[in-house]
């Protein structure tokens, strides 16, 4: 396993082969393995290929232009829409996007009392679990992934277009690699932990 943590990379340009649905089932079904908080496990995966795929990609294109104009979502966000415009091209790109809803929350734009935030970040780290356990799968079938949160900018519109009012909590794109991006720098241990 410490071979594919090695190796996942943050992959933004993809061939266009399709990924075997049998494949996406064995990603998925690790991300059901990930330990959650209190075993709730309160994920779901939507998967989008073809021509699902793009019109969820023309629903986050659609979306993100809209908060071009408005700033409604993420008003002090505004610098990183060129960032969500290149995080089109990419979905686009990539042959399978899968939508991860958190089925305990809903949208993060609300605010909620404490005990409700608690239970929401537990059950985002039990997400963050669930997501890397399917990167990792795909990287040691050969496949790039990108974790995608980018869904922010368009938020209301991708709920409309899943129906759902689950937290979405963002879209990893798997496919083919087109790229070998190195390895990016990491802090060093003696920087991040403490022993006391």
């Amino acid at each position: 396993m410490i071979r594919e943590i090695e190796n996942r990379r943050s992959i933004r340009k993809y061939r266009s082969d399709e990924i075997d649905r049998k494949l996406i089932e064995e990603i998925i079904y690790s991300a059901t393995l990930a330990p959650s908080a209190k075993n709730r496990q309160p994920w779901k995966f939507i998967v989008y290929q073809g021509e699902a795929k793009d019109k969820l990609v023309e629903v986050m294109r659609h979306g993100i232009n809209s908060e071009k104009i408005t700033h409604e979502l993420m008003p002090e966000w505004a610098f990183a829409i060129p960032y969500a415009e290149n995080t089109v091209r990419i979905m686009q790109e990539a042959p399978c996007l899968i939508a991860v809803l958190n089925t305990n929350q809903y949208t993060p734009f609300a605010s909620i009392e404490r005990e409700k935030r608690i239970v929401e970040i537990c059950d985002s780290l039990s997400i963050g679990a669930a997501v890397e356990n399917m990167i990792l799968t795909a990287t040691g079938y050969g496949l790039g992934t990108l974790w995608i949160a980018n869904t922010c900018f368009a938020y209301n519109e991708l709920i409309e277009f899943i129906g759902t009012d689950n937290q979405l909590t963002g879209i990893v794109a798997v496919g083919a690699a087109n790229e070998a991006p190195p390895k990016r720098p990491r802090k060093a241990l003696r920087d991040v932990v403490e022993y006391r």
